[in-house]
């Protein structure tokens, strides 16, 4: 390997550990022993639902711009956070284990690549159908008991991992579309209401929120792709084992959550049908700005990440240069705990969340027309195969760069999504801004790679515009709020 892949995953690995062991007074939070107990038990539970990630694609095809989007998705060593791009098996506790197995598991049953993309759409389709429906149910019923059902919901998908037969295959990706709609929405819900319900500091969450993704969306995602690795490969398991054990990390945080989560609720009060909980979400969003605002933000964002998903591989590699997937998917990972780091440092000092994401957003519309520039700029070599051109290493780099502003992303955005978003209808409403981000990712492959780029830089842009529209709207009613507690506190000495 290349000294370069080892100069960048060095100087990544020290600037985190640096971050992490450099930590002053201003950058941590004083908090309370019952608020660490019940930080740790979710941070426990986000990664055994987050424990086991891709590894490098298998050799047994190669990857070019002609290939369909659905199979580059399923065999990319993804390096995105823990949310669904529709197909049932992204982002979860045996989700991060997905990548190359899938694909290579249904090929030893001796399904075609036809098949394999009839299965792919069943689980994307199945989370577009069915998110919003799950999200209301999860408001409505309950959240935990929505977080047990995505765990029962994804063990089966894996369980049906073991059968060669297609439409046994074809309900567990239904159920993996399912579960993946319950795991954006559901979990992430509890822990907000259970956060207020116990009085805990609102400013608090943000301590919950970095360390999840710290962890589960970094230090897990490298620890347990070796973990994946080791069971299908040295130790001759075969692509089923991934799943398998991903099935055990999920019954084991299952029971966590049965023995230690108490039940939380959207609206209670109110016995509303999911149609009734439609509208409620729905006139929400018509009627708040800001909620309209971050969800235009989110979809923006989420879309431009997913489409990098599947670029990234042809973008590093456009005449077939050996590069190596899975260093780089670590080091996409190492990039990804660094935003994470740096976002947990400015939460802890209480910067403006609405002001720093606008910085984000813009250096992320930088990184992502790199690869545009750098077609036009650099020039390009003929002979196919080599090591990594002088543009793939630039790319690269913005790439890294790229992935650090997705960790400092989640943390944030959960952070709005907590202060903006009602109680009532939050499950719901978070998952209505999935339907831009899915129709945005089912119809981007029609473009070309470098025109596809570009308009993930031009959604990335009018995200930093839409994130400052939503700083003034939020300071608006920040100002309107105070100065009516003032005149009400005014009102008694002025009768």
């Amino acid at each position: 390997m290349e000294v370069f892949y080892y100069v960048v995953f060095g100087a990544l690995a020290a600037v985190v550990a640096g971050l992490e062991l450099g930590k002053s007074g201003k950058d941590r939070v004083a908090t309370t022993s019952a608020f660490n107990s019940f930080k740790n038990n979710y941070v426990l539970v986000y990664s055994l639902m987050m424990c086991t990630p891709p590894v490098p694609p298998l050799p047994f095809f190669s990857l070019d711009l002609r290939t369909p989007l659905w199979l580059v998705l399923m065999v990319s060593p993804v390096a995105c956070p823990p949310a669904s791009n529709g197909d049932g098996f992204v982002r979860a506790a045996g989700d991060w284990l997905q990548g190359p197995y899938v694909y290579y598991l249904y090929s030893q049953y001796g399904f075609d690549k036809g098949d394999i993309g009839r299965l792919f759409i069943a689980g994307f389709g199945s989370s577009m159908l069915f998110g919003t429906i799950v999200g209301s149910l999860a408001d409505k019923q309950g959240r935990k008991r929505a977080c047990v059902t995505y765990c029962i919901s994804y063990i089966l998908s894996c369980i049906t991992k073991h059968s060669p037969e297609y439409r046994v295959l074809m309900i567990g990706r239904i159920l993996g579309g399912i579960a993946t709609s319950l795991l954006f929405s559901a979990f992430e819900s509890w822990l907000v209401a259970e956060h207020n319900k116990r009085g805990f500091d609102p400013q608090w969450l943000s301590i919950t929120f970095s360390k999840a993704i710290f962890l589960g969306n970094g230090l897990i995602a490298i620890v347990s792709g070796l973990f994946a690795n080791l069971l299908a490969e040295n130790l001759g398991f075969g692509p089923v084992a991934p799943f398998d054990a991903a099935a055990c990390f999920l019954a084991i945080g299952m029971a966590i959550i049965m023995s230690s989560w108490s039940e939380n609720y959207g609206d209670p009060s109110e016995s509303k049908d999911l149609m009734a909980q439609f509208k409620v979400a729905a006139k929400a969003i018509a009627s708040d700005e800001k909620i309209a605002l971050l969800g235009a933000i989110q979809s923006l964002f989420e879309g431009s990440m997913y489409t990098f998903v599947f670029l990234w591989t042809p973008a590093l590699s456009p005449n077939e240069e050996d590069i190596p997937h899975g260093f780089i998917f670590a080091t996409f990972m190492l990039s990804s705990m660094l935003g994470s780091s740096i976002a947990s440092r400015l939460l802890a000092r209480k910067l403006k969340v609405e002001g720093y994401m606008q910085i984000v957003f813009s250096i992320s519309a930088v990184t992502l027309v790199l690869p545009v520039a750098t077609n036009i700029l650099v020039p390009t070599s003929s002979v196919k195969g080599g090591s990594v051109s002088i543009g793939g290493s630039l790319q690269l780099l913005g790439f890294c760069t790229f992935e650090a502003c997705v960790g400092i992303f989640w943390p944030s955005i959960m952070k709005m999504r907590s202060q903006y978003i009602p109680e009532e209808a939050r499950s719901t409403i978070m998952n209505f801004f999935r339907i831009p981000l899915n129709l945005f990712v089912c119809v981007v492959n029609a473009f070309p790679i470098t025109v596809m780029f570009g308009m993930c830089s031009i959604f990335l842009f009018m995200a930093a515009i839409l994130q400052r529209r939503l700083m003034v709207v939020s300071d608006q009613v920040h100002k309107s709020s105070t100065t009516q507690e003032m005149i009400g506190e005014d009102e008694p000495l002025n009768p």
